[in-house]
């Protein structure tokens, strides 16, 4: 059956004609046919003539039915999409920073409840509602969930049509399994899934239905826990083989590359169980298998380990490295737990942690979509030596904490440091609560996401308006922990302790850009630097994360959740980068800053052990989100059993020490160099960024860059 996957492949690199915006003009004719219904039960009818009336396109290898760029066939003409985004700019939605994607949903109760549960739990939710005091608002919100949960029924069950249909042009060998694709389409359209096929099925539609209101990074969650009992039944029963299983998902999967731009949909395996028994399963290693077959950047598939995990499960991931697509991340359960537990969520909540994104955790289901911004931390090392001005535009953006004359100690340079971050923080969280106070939520409801939640539906509430078992939480993703510790130790180093410069020298250097400072810049490249297990520098990355849960601990959401810390950039390094002027490590004005939770690129010269011991000094249990720690490894590293074996005993290692997070490019120095300089000989090669896998000739030439000095451990 994999040559199903082998045709499906060759379908979607050549999908039918696309045509953009019928997705806008189908919402904006729903939304036109009821003008004067509440907010709520517009935005209900937008998304009823959005799943209902878009194309149903079947790939005629396909075995799970449900695409995305296949379904843009219809001609839209240019002045109708115009009509359709201006009614849609009318009534805008929430946006990234508002929660409105990069969510988790509770797959888990949706199998269990199907689209006939999750409706008859909002007609039991509207006559217990109907004597509250704000019922009319309850009941408009329940009305929504009803019309868009209907209209996905709906929908599925036209897939169903479509795949019947599909069945007639069929060869005879693929007709019946067309025809049992449209039998799980229609069975999942009123009832409850009952067997693997027809769960996969049912939470693949849905994932497309997300697609098509636009939402982007939408998270499958533990996908080897939620679909497992109907992959268990099925084998048992004999109904299913496990090639079969494999091939259902590597199709569903597959069609991730359907979307136009590459979606981080993470996906987590393994970890420990609500009740903290382990919770590997057959269908951890198939999953792992199917994304090694797709070989695609997405999913952005994820590998919760913990102290029991099987030495079996781990060197399956790593050999899914190994191929050089650079997933799964590794994420250590005795670090995330705890780190989500001081947040006063229920212990069984935060061992049953997913991740959405790139690293971020979250809990399925149980709070609203996630939404981060970008706390840049090594340009409060420039506004604390210019006495909070900007050396790159020179306009005063900090408090004056004083010129660099009047500081006289390490100690004294670390307190004005903290003011310089700490109205950083102030005016951080002030942009943000700006943007999210802006939304009157009841005008703003996710009626058909509301229905993925835990208790939206028992509250009558939306997931943005109390709904959630959870409130919302907010990431502050801080730049470049491995610039500013470097920076401290070489002033630390050269100013107070051997007194080869004056704070005030060192303050005209960078603002020179070291230009008649070779010699300067040469003894601060020397002073020791983080990721080479040296005390002296690693110290002040143990205070870079105490400092920063210090500065954002105490801030809430505008509902009252907890603002996490992260440190992971992304690639946010490099814009990063071009805010913040020379610092003291020797990097140069407007260059990148340190990549997430890494060593400074070329700076870790002391091997990968040295590497783990400095990067698990910091107390990582205070950083709720997550943090990155590239890697990179010679690909024959991955080939070799005695080597593999070395680097599993590293990683159990960095995590028993408290590392939090690892994810492993395998791609060779000299693989990258070539594909730069001939991208059309490798279109379809796969590396790890920083939180997610792209095609590396698709990457801009700064990203390319940066991946490419990323030491490379033998």
């Amino acid at each position: 059956m994999m040559r199903q996957l082998e045709k499906l492949k060759l379908e979607v690199s050549s999908p039918p004609t696309y045509a953009g915006g019928i997705n806008e003009v189908l919402c904006a004719e729903g939304f036109a046919a009821h003008y004067d219904a509440p907010s709520p039960l517009t935005r209900a009818y937008g998304i009823e003539r959005l799943f209902t009336g878009h194309p149903k396109y079947i790939y005629p290898h396909d075995r799970i039915a449900g695409a995305w760029r296949g379904n843009f066939i219809a001609d839209v003409p240019g002045e109708a999409l115009r009509r359709a985004r201006t009614v849609l700019e009318s009534y805008g939605r929430c946006t990234f920073l508002t929660n409105w994607d990069h969510f988790a949903p509770d797959y888990a109760g949706f199998l269990r409840e199907g689209v006939s549960g999750v409706l008859k739990k909002i007609s039991k939710s509207m006559k217990q509602h109907q004597s509250d005091p704000d019922a009319e608002k309850k009941l408009i919100f329940l009305e929504a969930a009803q019309i868009s949960m209907t209209a996905f029924g709906k929908m599925a069950a036209q897939y169903g049509d479509a795949a019947a249909d599909a069945a007639k042009n069929a060869a005879p060998e693929e007709r019946e399994d067309m025809l049992e694709m449209a039998k799980a389409c229609w069975k999942v359209a009123s009832e409850p899934p009952q067997t693997f096929r027809e769960a996969l099925q049912l939470i693949w539609l849905a994932h497309v239905a997300f697609l098509w209101e636009g939402r982007y990074a939408m998270a499958f969650g533990r996908m080897d826990q939620f679909l497992y009992p109907y992959y268990r039944r099925d084998r048992e029963s004999g109904s299913l083989t496990q090639e079969d299983a494999l091939d259902l998902l590597s199709c569903a999967l597959y069609k991730i590359a359907d979307v136009q731009k590459e979606d981080v949909c993470n996906i987590v395996i393994g970890g420990v169980l609500p009740d903290g028994t382990g919770g590997v399963n057959e269908l951890s290693y198939l999953i792992l298998e199917a994304v090694k077959r797709c070989g695609i950047p997405g999913p952005n598939l994820s590998a919760r380990i913990y102290k029991e995990a099987p030495e079996e499960f781990l060197d399956a991931c790593l050999q899914v490295i190994g191929t050089g697509i650079g997933y799964p991340a590794l994420m250590n359960d005795e670090v995330n737990i705890p780190a989500l537990a001081r947040h006063g969520y229920k212990m069984e909540d935060c061992r049953d942690y997913c991740m959405v994104g790139c690293i971020e955790n979250f809990l399925a289901g149980k709070q609203p979509p996630w939404s981060d911004g970008r706390y840049n931390t090594p340009k409060y090392l420039e506004l604390t030596l210019n006495d909070g001005r900007c050396l790159q535009t020179g306009v005063q953006i900090g408090p004056r904490t004083g010129a660099a004359e009047t500081i006289l100690s390490m100690e004294d340079f670390m307190g004005r440091l903290h003011l310089q971050m700490e109205a950083g923080a102030s005016e951080y969280m002030a942009f943000f609560r700006n943007e999210a106070d802006r939304y009157k939520r009841e005008n703003y409801v996710q009626p058909f996401l509301s229905c993925f939640c835990t208790t939206c539906i028992e509250r009558g509430l939306d997931v943005n308006d109390g709904g959630t078992e959870y409130p919302s939480v907010h990431g502050a993703g801080c730049m470049g922990i491995a610039t500013v510790s470097d920076s401290l130790a070489a002033i630390e180093r050269v100013v107070f302790e051997e007194k080869l410069i004056t704070l005030p020298q060192l303050r005209d250097a960078l603002a020179a850009n070291f230009e008649g400072y070779d010699y300067l810049r040469a003894e601060l490249l020397r002073t020791p630097k983080y990721g080479n297990n040296d005390d002296f520098v690693d110290k002040y990355a143990v205070w870079y994360v105490e400092e920063h849960a210090r500065l954002f601990d105490h801030y809430r959401t505008p509902d009252g959740g907890a603002v996490y810390t992260a440190i992971a950039s992304n690639v946010n390094n490099i814009p990063a980068g071009l805010e913040v002027a020379a610092t003291p490590d020797g990097r140069g004005n407007r260059e990148p800053v340190s990549d997430a939770a890494s060593p400074m690129h070329g700076m870790d010269k002391e091997g990968p052990t040295a590497v783990v011991l400095s990067t698990t000094k910091p107390d990582y249990t205070l950083v709720s989100c997550g943090t990155v720690l590239n890697q990179k490894y010679s690909p024959s590293v991955f080939l070799d059993l005695e080597k593999r074996a070395k680097l599993r005993a590293l990683i159990r290692v960095y995590f028993h020490k408290g590392g939090q997070e690892m994810q492993i490019n395998s791609v060779s120095r000299d693989i990258l160099k070539d594909a730069m300089k001939y991208p059309n000989r490798y279109r379809s090669l796969v590396v790890r960024v920083s939180g997610f896998s792209a095609f590396y000739t698709q990457l801009e030439p700064a990203v390319q860059e940066d991946i490419l000095l990323r030491t490379e451990q033998a």
